[in-house]
Formats: structure tokens, C-alpha cells, sequence
């Protein structure tokens, strides 16, 4: 399987706070806020769901305006026993949060329809995200699916995202969306069908495949008359629907006096390997909060080293003034530094003292404190002054010669 069985499994794995698509498993939504961004815990929600293997999603005859083809909508829009339960759902035991998943998905809904539409993707789309994160960049599920579209690492490598111990694109929203629209479109081509398309994004395609095979149908609803398919991903499609129908209408669905946020705008500039964020909202004259919150796939507080220059988003308008200040602003020279990768027992004093350097910058560079635990694999900024040789310390072999570097005295 090449995803991660989606957040949806409660209402999907939600992170954090609430979020994803479910069934009646765990869903999580965090927010940065809420969890501190590196460390979330996960909360869980659970749906009011039997687990009877065709729980009325089977296409019972349907009434004529239970058929949805209107033209406000470009995904197929079925309404049956399964959609009605979710719309319920959200009208009466997630009302809150679903309110508060509304008015975050006005910021991000604009720019994501467009990324879709230029993928000869349909808009309606956005709404797996609603499900799967409720719009929320610091969603992290129980199976490390992080983001608004809840990509596990694999998943979002292979379209194109970075992770790793600095920066982690499947939190950054326009990035992921790309990867997103990469994925469901390749789903979409395999499938030629919303529905298992949008099945095999929760569960993975191979799964959608394998069972497609074993009950010879292609059609989704017959397929989730078994029990092959786990019930998030027979509830993912109805999910959607729902989404997408009260999304759309919220006053229809009693959804009244929702406090949308304003659509994100951001332009893109360039700055140096590892420049502090703090330094580049003081450029923009703005807060650090604000450009946290543009750019949250930044993991450390600084952009990446070993790229010689990063793009970051800034405040719509504020380019012209960052240009101005920036220069001024930088420190004279680059501060020089070295990675470290922490082995099983080290301490941060330990490392310092191998490495003859100060723990405080040591800290500041890594956004430590003196009581702060490294785990084993953690990746560690040593900083030296420009004209010390960076060369750890190493004990000497019984022939007095050190192995490499200098020998401790």
C-alpha cells in the first residue's frame, strides 16, 4: 500500500484538533498552537458507525433529485442513506469544529482550486482536503500522515516533497496541493472513475486494484457491499460528498454566521541558507508568527542549510520594503557551522565539548535549551568562528597518534 490508510478512519485521523475523512477510526487535526509543532499528540474522534459491511451505502432507487448533476458541481454527486448520516455528522456532534473547518478553508480554497484546475482537475477535489486535515497545515494522523492532503513520507517524495529533518513540504499547502493534484491525477488515469480514485487516495491504489479484482466490479458502491475494504475507505467517498454538498451550501445545511479568514496571499523572495525567520520579519516589518505561518514547512526556525538560497513567502506587498531592509539587516559575515548526527547516548554538552565549541550558539542554531533531550539520528548546526578549523576531537590510539583530527589532551 503506497499511501496511508487516510486520516478518514474516524473521521479520519484527524490531527490535532479534528480533521480527515472517516469511518470509525482515529482522525486528528493539530494545530501549531496546540501541539508545538514537532511534538503533536494525537487526538481521536470517533464516528457513530456500525460496522456492518454495506452501512447504506449501497445505491439504493434513488429520487430523481437525490441525483446531483447540477452544473455547481464538477465531481459526481450521489446522495444516499451514507451521505445523509455524514451531513448529520457535522450538523450535530462535529458542529464546532466544522464550523471552525469552514472558516479556515476560504484561506486556502482559492489558491488550491486554481492549482487543480491547472491540472484538468476538478475544483470540487478541495474538498478531500476539508476531510482529510480540515485546511489545517499541522495535521499529523496516527499513521505520520502530515498536511492539509495527509501524505506519509513515501507518498510525498515520490510527488516531489521534501522531508526531512529542517523543512517538511507536505506542511507547506501550495507545494502539497501540487503533489496532490500529481497523485489524483495518476489515480484518475488508472481508474477513470472519482469514486475509486478517490478511494485509492485514502487506502492506496492496490488495495482499490486487488478489490476491483476479487468482486469483479468497477463500480464503487458494490464494492463497498464486502468486507475487503476497510470502512474508512467505504466511508471516504460518502464523506466527500457530504463536504463538498454542505461546504458549498452551509446556510442550507444550517451552517449560518461562519467567520471565514481572508484568502492567503504571499509573494516569494529569496534569502540565504539558514537565515533566521525572526531576521526576515523584521525585513518585512511584520511579525514572526505571520511568517511561521506562511511558511510551515520550515520545522526549525531557519531555512535549510546547504542550499545557497531559499525561497520563502512573505506578506503580500511587503517585497519592496524586504529588499530594502534585508541587506542592512544580515550579519557582515555567514556564521560557518557543521552537521552533527547524534549518536545513542551523547549529550548536547558532550557534543560541544568534542567539537570545541560554545554550547550557547550551539543551542540558539538549533532552537535548544540546556535541559533539551537529543534523540539518537538527530541532525545538530554546529557553529565556529570563520577562521577555526572545524575538526572534532578524538581519543588517542595507544601508540599516541590520534586515529583523525586532534588527540585529546
Amino acid at each position: 500500500m503506497i499511501r496511508k490508510i487516510s486520516i478518514i478512519g474516524s473521521f479520519f485521523l484527524i490531527i490535532s484538533v479534528w480533521l480527515s475523512p472517516g469511518a470509525a477510526q482515529n482522525f486528528a487535526n493539530l494545530s501549531r498552537d496546540d501541539v508545538g509543532i514537532e511534538d503533536p499528540t494525537v487526538m481521536t474522534l470517533s464516528l457513530p458507525i456500525s460496522d456492518e459491511s454495506n452501512d447504506d451505502s449501497s445505491l439504493k432507487p434513488l429520487y430523481k433529485d437525490h441525483l446531483k448533476k447540477d452544473s455547481e458541481f464538477d465531481i459526481p454527486i450521489v446522495i444516499n442513506g451514507k451521505v445523509e448520516q455524514f451531513i448529520r455528522y457535522f450538523q450535530t456532534r462535529i458542529r464546532e469544529k466544522f464550523v471552525t473547518w469552514l472558516g479556515r478553508s476560504e484561506k486556502y480554497i482559492p489558491f488550491m482550486k486554481n492549482v487543480l484546475k491547472e491540472h484538468g482537475l476538478p475544483e470540487d477535489l478541495v474538498y478531500l482536503a476539508l476531510i482529510e486535515s480540515g485546511f489545517n497545515p499541522y495535521a499529523y494522523s496516527r499513521a505520520k500522515a502530515v498536511g492539509m492532503w495527509q501524505f506519509i513520507s513515501p507518498t510525498g517524495k515520490r510527488y516531489g516533497l521534501k522531508v526531512d529533518w529542517w523543512v517538511d513540504e507536505r506542511r507547506d499547502p501550495e507545494k502539497s496541493t501540487i503533489a496532490a493534484a500529481k497523485y489524483l491525477k495518476d489515480l484518475y488515469d488508472m481508474f477513470e472513475c472519482w469514486y475509486l480514485a478517490a478511494a485509492g487516495y485514502n487506502a492506496g491504489e492496490y488495495k482499490i486494484i486487488k478489490a476491483m479484482k476479487r468482486y469483479r466490479t468497477e463500480d464503487f458502491w458494490k464494492l463497498t457491499q464486502y468486507r475487503y475494504l476497510k470502512r474508512e475507505t467505504k466511508d471516504y467517498v460518502p464523506l466527500m460528498i457530504a463536504a463538498a454538498l454542505v461546504a458549498k451550501d452551509p446556510e442550507k445545511y444550517g451552517f449560518t454566521g461562519v467567520e471565514y479568514q481572508d484568502p492567503l496571499q504571499y509573494e516569494k523572495v529569496n534569502v540565504p541558507e539558514l537565515t533566521d525567520l525572526s531576521l526576515i520579519a523584521r525585513a518585512c516589518g511584520t511579525s514572526l508568527d505571520e511568517i511561521k505561518d506562511l511558511n510551515p514547512e520550515l520545522r526549525r526556525g531557519v531555512t535549510p542549510p546547504n542550499e545557497s538560497e531559499y525561497e520563502i513567502k512573505i506578506p503580500f506587498g511587503k517585497k519592496d520594503l524586504f529588499l530594502d531592509n534585508f541587506e542592512t539587516l544580515q550579519p557582515l559575515e555567514k556564521f560557518p557551522f557543521k552537521t552533527h548526527l547524534v549518536k545513542k547516548g551523547e549529550t548536547l554538552k558532550g557534543i560541544a565539548r568534542t567539537y570545541r565549541a560554545d554550547l550557547e550558539p550551539l543551542l540558539e542554531i538549533n532552537h535548544l535549551k540546556k535541559t533539551s533531550q537529543v534523540a539518537k539520528g538527530t541532525t545538530l548546526l554546529l557553529p565556529f568562528s570563520k577562521d577555526e578549523e572545524i575538526r572534532p576531537l578524538v581519543a588517542q590510539k595507544k601508540n599516541g597518534k590520534p586515529q583523525n583530527g586532534k588527540s585529546v589532551k
